[in-house]
């Protein structure tokens, strides 16, 4: 596994991440001589997880919409709330 310091990293980062997706080799970036962080190369599993781990879209294509979503489920006379009725001892 190759080691490069974070300065080198920083100017080369660009091209050391072509080169790290077409050999597949790692990188370790190091700053003051200690390991920070590791480059390595994602593989296509790895996409498909990621995208699944997300809270965003993680629905999209697993449901589907059966009937009138927008009307009301029973009809308009079956709600008694409704309906128009005179109350008992009501002013007139």
């Amino acid at each position: 596994m190759r080691t490069i310091p974070a300065g080198e990293f920083k100017a080369k980062c660009l091209a050391l991440m072509d080169e790290v997706q077409a050999g597949g080799e790692p990188i370790i970036v190091t700053k003051r001589g200690k390991p920070v962080v590791r480059i390595t190369p994602l593989g296509h599993s790895e996409v498909r997880k990621e995208r699944h781990d997300s809270i965003f879209g993680f629905m999209r294509e697993g449901g589907t919409i059966a009937g009138d979503i927008v009307g009301p489920i029973f009809p308009e006379n079956s709600w008694n709330h409704l309906q128009e009725d005179d109350e008992p001892g009501g002013a007139e």
